[in-house]
């Protein structure tokens, strides 16, 4: 109640919090997330990951980048890979980060008949490199505020798939810079996957809004620009209280 304003990283969590009460929306301030993303907007390596599973260059590698915590809904991803599998042979997948769930996770690669087409990469620094390598970058989870590892692979120039749910919708424009599906379905999940691996052209052109509108929206540059506004006016207020 002592606050003078409250900050929510999308429309949609802002939306939220006033539905639950939180604060009204006239205390509520949107300021998006910033990141450092003028490595990935430059051109990058490929070919290490896949080196490393022994990928080849022609096959199709999908991959999701952050926690295998149960938020992520990771198994929805791995059921949609099997599917994908049964269109798509030659698949591969990739998981860049680590959780408590890895090793729930494995076992279920194995009862799944994946653990030949899936690759734990554990958590690595190397970004660039990542996104590089991969053809579609999903993102599964049950909920997200604004989700980081999309807003890297869309610098990165990379199509993306993701649930439709908290922050998403608004950093994918709808629909306009990726691929959205509803949470906990596999099936629409690997649908999505393979129109974006069949329809090429339609796939890049949305990977391309994405890179522009994050590049313009979510740069480090201008979340400083932002709060400092955000400061300069509460400040002001104060001031003429």
């Amino acid at each position: 109640a002592s606050a003078d304003a409250l900050v929510a990283v999308s429309e949609s969590v802002r939306d939220d919090l006033v539905s639950l009460g939180i604060a009204p929306a006239a205390k509520i301030r949107v300021v998006p997330l910033g990141l450092d993303l003028a490595h990935l907007a430059a051109e990058l390596p490929r070919g290490g990951l896949r080196r490393e599973a022994e990928v080849p260059e022609e096959a199709p590698l999908v991959g999701m980048v952050g926690r295998l915590v149960p938020i992520k809904d990771v198994p929805t991803f791995l059921r949609a890979a099997r599917l994908v599998r049964g269109e798509r042979a030659d698949a591969r997948f990739a998981l860049v980060g680590d959780g408590e769930e890895r090793g729930g996770l494995e076992a279920l690669c194995r009862e799944l008949g994946l653990a030949e087409a899936v690759t734990f990469f554990g958590w690595r620094r190397d970004l660039a490199a990542v996104y590089g390598d991969l053809d579609v970058v999903v993102n599964a989870s049950r909920n997200e505020g604004t989700p980081v590892a999309l807003i890297e692979a869309l610098a990165a120039g990379r199509p993306v798939v993701a649930t439709r749910v908290g922050g998403t919708p608004d950093l994918l424009g709808g629909g306009e810079r990726g691929r959205l599906v509803p949470p906990g379905d596999a099936e629409a999940l690997a649908r999505a996957v393979l129109e974006t691996l069949d329809q090429s052209e339609a796939a890049r052109r949305r990977a391309q809004a994405g890179r522009e509108h994050v590049l313009a929206r979510h740069s480090a540059d201008r979340l400083v620009r932002d709060v400092d506004a955000l400061y300069r006016e509460l400040r002001a207020a104060k001031k003429a209280a």
